[in-house]
Order: C-alpha cells, then structure tokens, then sequence
C-alpha cells in the first residue's frame, strides 16, 4: 500500500498516440520479434515525490493474422513525469496503440513553506 504524507492529494491523467504505423509502414506494423516504443509524459505540475501510475491501452488496432502480444508499462516515474511503454514481440503486427493513464500522489498546498 502506497501511503501519502500530504494535506493534498493530486490527481493527473492524459491520453498519448504511441504510434500509428500502419499509414507509413513502420517497425510495429511491419517487424517481427521484439519491438518497443517509449513516449515520454509531463504531469502538469509536479508532485512531492513519485506518484502512482495506471497507464493502459484505450485503443489498439492488431492484425488479425497472428496473435494479438502487447505490454504496456509506466516506468521511470519521477516527480515530474514518467515513459509510457509499449512492446510486442513475435509475428504480432500492431497498426496503432493509444494510451490512458492516471497519475496520483501528493502535491504541496498553497500554504506549505519551502525551507529547503
């Protein structure tokens, strides 16, 4: 269980295209074996220290030839923002992935002091 230490508790979310290869012919639609994609994402302000990240896939749009192989992961999170990444692997042929995810941490308050 993740516990915040804060008055203040913010929530931020957003959507990404990670790529739509299928109209320029690229690596995720016509590649084979493992193949990845990373995006970065900027939270609109920063928390106090590195929230929670749900990120999951809104739309994807998979050949229907091989099977459908996709992992989509938030890493590196930092205060500040986080990668969203996808990868496929095999005979998989992915024309596009659009991505949700929702941040949540804690966030300093109008009244907090800085003594830093």
């Amino acid at each position: 269980m993740r516990k915040i230490r804060s008055s203040l508790v913010g929530v931020d979310q957003g959507s990404v295209v990670l790529f739509s290869d299928f109209q320029d012919g690229g690596e995720m639609w016509t590649g084979t074996g493992p193949r990845e994609c990373r995006r970065p994402v900027v939270f609109s302000e920063p928390y106090l220290s590195p929230p929670v990240v749900q990120a999951h896939m809104a739309m994807w749009d998979m050949d229907s030839d091989s099977n459908g192989r996709a992992d989509l992961a938030a890493e590196d999170v930092t205060a500040q923002g986080f990668t969203i990444v996808f990868r496929t692997w095999s005979d998989t042929r992915v024309a596009r992935v659009r991505a949700d995810w929702m941040a949540v941490g804690g966030i300093a308050g109008e009244d907090d002091w800085d003594i830093s």
